[in-house]
């Protein structure tokens, strides 16, 4: 089953408070329970779907990083999988401390009550904006600090001319046929006993109010073709395909509605000398013979510019130096801290010799110090043997 967005599942809006959301999952879970569908697979995957939302979205800290981030934000930590990481007793367990009664047992305890919670969720239809996607580039230097980025959008506006009301003279009549609660109501009977649905109002498509004389310049839907800049702000620590979202500056919703959001998918500007690898950089560091076997220094790149390392004489290709919190930091939420460059050592040897070179080097052929002991052999082995690990 696609997995789709949380809000969506429970329907309730992105700036639902945690009683709509609560009061939305009890009116899901009735509705898709296993003993009042038996048999049904769509039904039972609907189930757990709406488990799964609930556990995100009725913590605040998961859903914090889910509204930032969407799914990528969960990385591994909310929901359950669309049911694959939880038991249906485990579900069962979470709606007792919804429902405050054994679910354990079964539906059976709620039968001829189901109308009592038909309308919990019930209220005035609220327009919601679409989502709009957007492709952000940022380089490494932006990674580590964090960017606000500017940018010209065409999307939909609320209407100027009448402030998003849709009515050309800013007046609207309650609808006569739900009373102005947006929502029609029908009691029908059932084996589980007497039960109310509830139903958008066809009349005035569950606003609650009906506009007569609507705006010419919007023909009443209070939204228009128009042009935004928006900022976005782009934390630090972000990665490529990461998403951020930033909440409620996507397209403006009819009649003053809630504002859709716009989804920032992160794209990554490759370092001409650095390779990331998760929080930390990665550099190779390439010394020349002299250096490699006197010592001495090199300077290597960070993000904030050039350091100078110290180099110890005899270092080996293949040396590892670690550089601590010169790497990126981890994105909020994540966890904590800043990643490490890690240096590795090559050796260039040069290919071209002038004659004094070559018997400079000549007479060093012969001396022991030039040649690898035991212990050198070794941990080249070992090196060699890792890289087929």
């Amino acid at each position: 089953m696609e997995k789709r967005d949380y809000y969506e599942v429970l329907g309730v809006s992105k700036t639902a408070t945690d009683a709509e959301i609560k009061a939305a999952y009890k009116k899901m879970a009735i509705k898709y329970h296993p003993d009042r569908n038996p048999g049904n697979k769509e039904a039972e995957e609907k189930f757990k779907e709406a488990a799964e939302a609930y556990d995100v979205l009725r913590d605040p800290e998961k859903r914090q990083r889910y509204d930032q981030f969407g799914f990528a934000g969960m990385n591994g930590q909310g929901g359950f999988g669309g049911g694959a990481g939880m038991s249906m007793d485990d579900i069962f367990s979470m709606m007792n401390e919804v429902f405050g009664a054994s679910f354990g047992g079964g539906f059976r305890g709620f039968s001829g009550g189901f109308g009592g919670f038909g309308g919990s969720g019930g209220g005035r239809h609220v327009e919601k904006g679409s989502d709009l996607r957007l492709k952000v580039r940022v380089n490494l230097k932006e990674v580590a600090t964090g960017v606000t980025k500017k940018f010209k959008i065409n999307k939909y506006v609320t209407c100027p001319h009448c402030n998003g009301s849709g009515s050309e003279d800013g007046k609207k009549e309650r609808c006569s046929k739900c009373n102005g609660s947006g929502v029609t109501y029908r009691t029908v009977q059932s084996m589980f006993g007497r039960m109310q649905t509830q139903t958008e109002c066809e009349a005035c498509g569950g606003t609650g109010s009906i506009i007569r004389n609507k705006c010419k310049h919007c023909g009443g839907q209070g939204i228009v073709k128009g042009e935004e800049i928006v900022e976005i702000k782009i934390p630090a620590g972000v990665q490529e395909g990461m998403v951020v979202n930033e909440r409620g500056k996507g397209n403006a919703a009819r009649w003053n509605g809630v504002p859709g959001d716009i989804q920032v998918y992160i794209e990554e500007e490759p370092h001409p000398e650095l390779l990331r690898d998760g929080q930390n950089l990665q550099y190779q560091l390439l010394l020349d013979v002299p250096t490699a076997i006197l010592g001495g220094s090199a300077e290597v790149p960070t993000i904030d510019g050039k350091v100078k390392i110290k180099i110890e004489p005899g270092t080996q290709p293949g040396k590892i130096m670690r550089l601590r919190g010169k790497g990126l930091p981890v994105v909020q939420g994540y966890g904590y801290g800043t990643g490490d460059l890690i240096v590795q050592i090559g050796v260039y040897i040069p290919e071209n010799l002038s004659r004094d070179e070559k018997e400079a080097f000549e007479k060093l052929r012969t001396s022991d110090n030039m040649k690898p002991g035991a212990t050198a052999k070794a941990s080249f082995f070992q090196r060699f043997k890792r890289m087929f690990e």
